[in-house]
């Protein structure tokens, strides 16, 4: 099974989710719900930043994708009254490229790098001027005949996002002055973002519709969305003007996301685990081998909810399936 075949993956989006997506992102702090430590801490910060008349100080957003990161990084922007600029770290694959970007930011707008983890290490060098001293220090030439050009910089502020905070390089990570990790959602949380969010579409969900379809979102707002707008779809094709428990677990039965939220690629995983390895313990190289899936991918999207719902188990010696995985297989 490929990544974008997969209805939780973000690599699914075409166009149109994009602009779904963008919809029913929060449009200010006060409909951003949950992480609520981060966003009492992120407020302090731009509070400080407006009244220092300064930009802000850099911040490192880490934790499984979908949680937020990225609205975020949009809502502090339009706080501080500031550009957004956002780029992605694979994308940036020269020192120019990310030069290019940096010379054209404006006073204290916010430079957003999400996957900030897997930038070349030649393209991340040039940040550590750039953040500490907002300068770029470029090498021109090589041998004898190099020398080094500098190029002042306005000052900014850097948002790095990244799901995998432990492949950051120590100067990297050090040069950030907050580092900030986001946690999956509860279940009423994520039933209040649903339930903004139902009023966006202009959708009447009864109550414990709202909660089974929070219940199987995997502690993830990105998630709840798309849940909320493929039960939207079944409730159009099926004229339901009040969505109802019963409309939602046929719909989410039709895309194969069972009680605990699980689809059907968390399901093979549980079950080549049990099947292949007898439960393991099995290595993350196997298994990706196995299921035919890139390495990077099963322990940045898949795994982490299989870990926190205690189906999975890693141990020194690799990934072991767990009593409750055995049981929701059987």
């Amino acid at each position: 099974m490929q990544e974008n075949e997969r209805f939780m993956d973000a690599a699914s989006e075409n166009d149109r989710d994009q602009r779904e997506d963008k919809r029913l992102r929060p449009n200010n702090f006060s409909e951003y719900i949950g992480q609520q430590k981060i966003i009492d801490n992120i407020e302090i910060m731009v509070k400080s930043s407006i009244a220092r008349k300064a930009a802000m100080d850099h911040a490192l957003f880490s934790g499984p994708p979908g949680l937020g990161k990225t609205s975020l990084a949009m809502l502090l922007a339009g706080r501080l009254g500031t550009k957004l600029h956002m780029i992605s770290g694979p994308a940036i694959e020269k020192k120019g490229d990310l030069a290019a970007v940096m010379t054209n930011l404006k006073p204290n707008d916010v430079l957003f790098i999400d996957e900030i983890h897997r930038m070349h290490i030649t393209v991340e060098e040039i940040l550590y001027s750039a953040i500490e001293d907002f300068r770029l220090d470029i090498l021109i030439g090589q041998g004898a005949g190099a020398r080094t050009m500098q190029i002042d910089l306005v000052p900014f502020t850097l948002i790095g996002a990244t799901t995998r905070a432990g492949l950051l390089s120590n100067p990297l990570r050090d040069r950030f002055m907050a580092t900030f990790h986001f946690d999956f959602y509860e279940a009423s949380e994520l039933a209040q973002i649903i339930s903004l969010n139902s009023k966006k579409l202009n959708l009447q969900i009864e109550k414990d519709a709202l909660m089974e379809m929070a219940k199987r979102s995997r502690g993830t707002p990105r998630i709840a969305n798309r849940i909320l707008r493929r039960v939207r779809d079944y409730s159009v094709v099926y004229k339901e003007a009040v969505i109802s428990l019963a409309s939602v677990n046929k719909a989410l039965d039709m895309l194969s996301i069972d009680d605990a939220g699980l689809d059907s690629m968390d399901k093979k995983i549980l079950t080549v685990m049990n099947e292949y390895y007898s439960g393991g313990p099995v290595g993350i190289e196997a298994l990706s081998a196995t299921l035919g899936e890139d390495k990077s991918t099963l322990e940045e999207v898949y795994e982490p909810y299989l870990l926190k719902e205690g189906f999975v188990l890693r141990t020194p010696r690799g990934r072991v399936l767990s009593e409750k995985a055995l049981k929701h297989i059987s």
